[in-house]
């Protein structure tokens, strides 16, 4: 019976912990995501576009799993922690924050999407 039970809950433990070693390549194809997401908003020069941009960045990253999502935390926490210590309004970075959250946790980015913005953005 104690065998049993060892084997078990080893089965358990083995089988939650499987997925640790893709945790860093996921992060790094996030942040890959992440950056070609601000790459297209610089190269789109798009008025009001912004917001689109950070919901894709993060929804992209986040498919990714759990080291995609953990990338898309950082990066923009860190980026809207920089700007806001420039002296970037609050509500702007409110914004933001409510589009990244909203595209890391699987909402459509095209929410946030402005009219005109070209189809291959």
């Amino acid at each position: 019976m104690k065998l049993l039970l060892a084997g078990l809950v080893l089965t358990l433990v083995v089988g939650a912990q499987a997925q640790w070693y893709r945790f860093p390549g996921e992060a790094a194809q996030g942040a890959k995501d992440m950056w070609r997401a601000y790459g297209d908003m610089k190269d789109a020069n798009w008025k009001n576009s912004d917001k689109y941009f950070h919901a894709r960045g993060n929804y992209d990253a986040a498919r990714r799993g759990p080291g995609g999502r953990w990338a898309a935390t950082v990066i923009s926490n860190g980026r809207e922690m920089i700007q806001g210590s420039n002296g970037r309004g609050h509500e702007d970075s409110a914004a933001d924050q409510k589009a990244n959250h909203w595209g890391r946790n699987g909402g459509d980015p095209n929410r946030f999407r402005p009219q005109g913005l070209p189809k291959n953005y």
